[in-house]
């Protein structure tokens, strides 16, 4: 029988990603959907509508991503943990109730005057987290992901300079 850890190392996608920036404005671009949308589409061109956002533990936020292909993405993410300024976990899916939503967890460790930014994205089994990979280029887009909030950080750091 194969031990958890074993069988969560199948489901999961980490992806690692310095960010030159405290960990304090890190973290501070998920508070808002005024940040979140300024950064979190993963093309660029995309334009991200909100409908609904709560950042607290049982918040959520609901919105829309308009590709630049012009295709509407639907996004879901409910909050389950925030440790500011340390963690982030939220369940990711395209619709509230989704059966097949990804846990999320985004670590942020300070690394001097940067951050270490890592998001591990745990699926409910080997073969949906292959699917994803394989038909979504999930792990691509968490590091996309990642790359953006960092061009989002070093962005915000120079308006404040």
């Amino acid at each position: 029988m194969a031990s958890e850890a074993n069988s969560e190392a199948d489901r999961e996608i980490v992806v690692s990603r310095i960010i030159e920036g405290p960990r304090r404005l890190v973290f501070d671009a998920f508070t808002s959907a005024t940040h979140l949308a300024e950064w979190c589409a993963p093309w660029a061109g995309s334009k991200i509508t909100t409908h609904a956002f709560d950042f607290k533990p049982g918040g959520v936020w609901d919105a829309t991503i308009q590709g630049p292909d012009g295709r509407a993405y639907p996004n879901h993410w409910v909050w389950t943990e925030i440790v500011p300024p340390e963690r982030i976990v939220w369940m990711y899916s395209l619709k509230k109730d989704d059966p097949n939503a990804v846990k999320t967890t985004l670590t942020l460790t300070e690394r001097g005057n940067t951050t270490e930014a890592t998001l591990r994205l745990l699926f409910g089994s080997k073969e949906e987290r292959d699917e994803k990979v394989a038909k979504f280029y999930a792990a691509q887009g968490a590091q996309q992901t990642l790359e953006s909030l960092a061009a989002y950080v070093t962005s915000a750091r120079a308006s404040h300079t």
